[in-house]
């Protein structure tokens, strides 16, 4: 596992890099990002008691992902050592275990997130058990998601030229959708993504 925390801790400072070269020098608000992602992953999971709703996991789990991306870019603000990171990333990962109820949980990390602009790794750990979402799982998302944060960006992204909605779908679920088709023990992950997306990516 501390090679996975590597290899996502170097993927995700090249890609705050891409989006800025000096990226640290920015001091971009992480952690805002974070809360508004668990806004979105709430909605994910239902919260509207007036209506009928039924969870999405496979959107839920991105939404954890992208939670992780701005968490770890987080801890790479302060410290260029993937491999100190990840020893203490090791050292942390476990979950806070405050509550069954994955509606509370979301609370307590946002809460957490906005009070002390950091990130929880027990709370973060947390959502990942009550959706029964692996470590494992989480590097093959988050690669995947990573791949897909570059295609935006190689798409116009920035420039406001990129489509974020294909044939009526939106650009994570067309990941969702990616990631369930593909073979990943055979390798190149990255590649496999990325050229997968390209072939859905309307011209």
């Amino acid at each position: 596992m501390k090679q996975q925390l590597i290899d996502m801790l170097e993927l995700q400072d090249r890609m705050n890099s891409k989006v800025h070269p000096a990226w640290r020098e920015q001091h971009y608000e992480w952690y805002r990002a974070i809360w508004t992602e668990c806004a979105e992953l709430m909605d994910h999971f239902g919260w509207k008691w007036w209506k009928k709703q039924t969870p999405d996991l496979p959107q839920i789990q991105l939404e954890i992902v992208d939670i992780w991306h701005f968490g770890m870019s987080i801890l790479l603000q302060h410290s260029r050592d993937y491999d100190t990171l990840a020893e203490q990333l090791l050292s942390q990962w476990h979950s806070a275990n405050t509550t069954t109820d994955f509606r509370v949980a979301v609370e307590q990390l946002a809460n957490d997130v906005l009070t002390s602009q950091a990130m929880s790794i027990p709370l973060f750990c947390q959502l990942m058990t009550l959706t029964d979402f692996s470590a494992d799982e989480l590097y093959r998302q988050y690669i995947g998601k990573n791949v897909l944060n570059f295609f935006r960006q190689d798409h116009g992204y920035k420039e406001g030229t990129y489509h974020k909605k294909w044939h009526g779908k939106e650009d994570n679920e067309h990941l969702a959708e990616v990631l369930s088709e593909l073979d990943v023990s055979a390798g190149h992950l990255q590649e496999q993504v990325y050229q997968a997306l390209e072939k859905r990516y309307p011209r």
